[in-house]
């Protein structure tokens, strides 16, 4: 048992020190603080809080005091200047930069206000939407003068339409909840989807490069292949764990440091119920131990580490369909395809989540989920096992499927 545990923290270590596991989790880690605080990252940079400026023709020579009056309810960062300069005096000023552009300012033929917005470029949506917000406003007023209505009459005109959403099944999720638990569904079907694959392909490789430089025959005479086998995946899936860990403490601290009024503070991600964390770091575990056990009889079919990937292909395959199926069941979580596909356990530790997450599931569907991943482990387990033991005495050219029979006749003879 000792040399099991040797294995296992000798898999942990070796790659906790390694370059490319510190700066993933460093940059990971960079990327969460970075898109909490996404809100004041872009108030440094953009020009919506600065003053832009806007030159106006007035053709009309009425319309341009209570459009700026409009314009300043709907946009504070836009200041409009009425000027009697040509069109080609301020095309030239334009191209200067001593105005963003220029607006000219005009009624229809039902004497309606009308406008027309010139810049270098028409880029920016949030310029052109406040203008068209502000002539909007304006137009409403003068249709209403017209109408003879009174403001209390304009008020209840332009006022939305009362809508509220009511769930009517025992424990369906609220509006509010279903907004967490689409963001963290988010956060972990990237999580599942980037780290599986790259631990899977982390196990292929040492298994691979083992072999190539002939110290597995040096291990096997020590330890025998199975205790090798689950020794990598448990080493190399603490350091998945660690990672894990690493992240969700920084997005702890991150998202509890985030004030009220934040677009953070606002979502109610500070509320995140624990049973959802619970869930998330569950599916996950089992989840890279079904496709790790798969990952290490893969990479014991092959000698040289180029033939990893050729082999690893189906598995990525499999994660990959169960990403875009969890994509679809974000928008979707009640569709037929979702509810049997979360019993498929190559596609349970997705899946599943989003329906936990996003519906009021029964107990005896999670635990069925949970049973069928549970058991499709055990099973792949013994299965991997045995083509481990005899994938790892096969040299050569051996990057086929098709191997593994021989590889399963191989474990039979030792």
């Amino acid at each position: 048992m000792n040399n099991f545990w040797m294995i296992l923290s000798q898999s942990y270590i070796n790659k906790f020190k390694t370059k490319a596991f510190i700066v993933t989790t460093l940059l990971v880690a960079v990327v969460i603080i970075a898109a909490a605080n996404m809100e004041q990252i872009f108030s440094y940079f953009d020009d919506d809080n600065k003053e832009t400026k806007i030159a106006v023709i007035d053709k009309t020579g009425t319309m341009y005091e209570p459009f700026k009056e409009q314009l300043a309810a709907v946009a504070d960062h836009l200041t409009v200047i009425q000027t009697d300069q040509t069109e080609n005096q301020l095309k030239k000023e334009v191209g200067e930069g001593t105005y963003k552009g220029y607006l000219l300012l005009e009624r229809t033929g039902d004497g309606l206000p009308a406008a027309t917005y010139k810049a270098e470029n028409i880029a920016n949506s949030q310029i052109t939407s406040s203008i068209r917000q502000a002539l909007q406003s304006l137009k409403t007023m003068e249709v209403a003068g017209r109408l003879q209505l009174t403001s209390e009459q304009i008020q209840l005109w332009n006022a939305p339409a009362s809508f509220d959403t009511i769930a009517l099944a025992k424990g369906a999720k609220s509006e509010e909840e279903l907004i967490q638990a689409q963001i963290l569904v988010y956060a972990l079907l990237f999580f599942i989807y980037f780290s599986v694959i790259m631990y899977a392909n982390m196990i292929a490789s040492e298994v691979a490069i083992e072999k190539s430089s002939r110290v597995m025959e040096i291990l096997i005479s020590s330890v025998s292949p199975v205790k090798q086998m689950f020794a990598k995946i448990l080493g190399i899936g603490l350091l998945g764990l660690t990672q894990l860990v690493i992240w969700f403490a920084v997005a702890y601290i991150t998202i509890s440091n985030q004030p009220e009024g934040s677009l953070i503070g606002s979502l109610g991600l500070k509320s995140i119920s624990v049973s959802m964390i619970m869930y998330a770091v569950l599916l996950f575990i089992l989840g890279y131990f079904l496709y790790a056990t798969i990952a290490a009889l893969l990479g014991s079919l092959v000698s040289r580490l180029e033939d990893v990937q050729q082999m690893m292909t189906p598995l990525t395959l499999l994660i990959m369909v169960g990403f875009f199926i969890s994509m679809y069941g974000l928008s979707n979580p009640e569709s037929p395809l979702i509810t049997v596909t979360s019993y498929v356990p190559f596609f349970t530790p997705m899946i599943l989540f989003v329906r936990i997450s996003l519906l009021s599931i029964p107990v005896w569907e999670v635990a069925l989920g949970f049973g069928i991943l549970i058991a499709a482990i055990l099973v792949f387990g013994v299965i991997g096992a045995r083509i481990y033991k005899g994938g790892v005495l096969m040299y050569g050219k051996s990057n086929s499927l098709k191997d593994m029979k021989k590889a399963i006749e191989l474990s039979r003879d030792n």
